[in-house]
């Protein structure tokens, strides 16, 4: 772990405390630059920790701070993002694969920054779950099958199919924590769900995922026994 303190952090608003970790990608071609952005008073963006493709982690911003990574946007109830959550850059322009040493750094990351804030694994989204009209990462090559498999994020079963209904979309998808705010529609919320879950998916809204939308929704409702912001 390298400490490289970012100036662009303060307290969290109201005591809040962490319950959600949001993952992203730099979108940048080089670690250097990512890490200069986020520790750039100018830019005004900063995120808890950056991991890059060899597997280095460089932590930013305590724990118990607020850091700007989430921006506008909405999870569940929860509307101030970076007050409620734990930030984590993955270095990836943002069309490259992750790395083994990279995703084995963020595996063993997560684990003990779940284990410190007891965070639930339907607690861990990407930045495009929260932001679906803005944010796409960390993208389609990212591999949350695999933090699923070790209890650090979720993923749906398959089952049976039903009629496939936009009202039905909705409703689970408002369920297990998509929101429909601002200019944020119907599209957006399919596109986000496919981006994480089925991420070379494309066209109209069809039976299967209305089906892995309804096995999220049921299993893991947002906000179950979490407090409201």
């Amino acid at each position: 772990m390298i400490w490289h303190p970012s100036p662009n952090s303060g307290p969290r608003r109201g005591g809040a405390r962490p319950d959600l970790i949001v993952l992203h990608h730099t979108a940048m071609r080089t670690t250097g630059a990512a890490l200069d952005r986020l520790c750039d008073p100018g830019a005004e963006v900063s995120a808890h920790y950056l991991i890059d493709a060899r597997g280095r982690v460089w932590q930013l911003v305590e724990e118990a701070m607020r850091a700007w990574h989430a921006g506008a946007g909405q999870w569940g109830a929860v509307t101030d993002v970076n007050s409620r959550s734990i930030g984590i850059e993955l270095a990836n322009p943002g069309d490259q694969p992750y790395s083994h040493p990279q995703m084995t750094a963020l595996e063993d990351l997560m684990a003990g920054v779940m284990r410190r804030w007891r965070i639930a694994p339907e607690r861990v989204i990407g930045h495009s779950d929260m932001a679906p009209l803005r944010k796409s990462d960390p993208g389609p090559r990212f591999d949350w099958r695999r933090l699923a498999r070790q209890g650090l994020s979720v993923w749906p079963r398959e089952g049976a199919a039903g009629a496939v209904s936009r009202e039905d979309f909705l409703r689970d998808a408002h369920a297990f924590g998509y929101r429909l705010q601002g200019a944020v529609n119907a599209c957006d919320l399919l596109r986000a769900f496919r981006l994480r879950f089925r991420p070379y998916a494309s066209g109209p809204l069809v039976d299967r995922d209305c089906a892995l939308i309804a096995d999220l929704a049921a299993r893991f409702p947002v906000d179950r026994d979490i407090a409201t912001a």
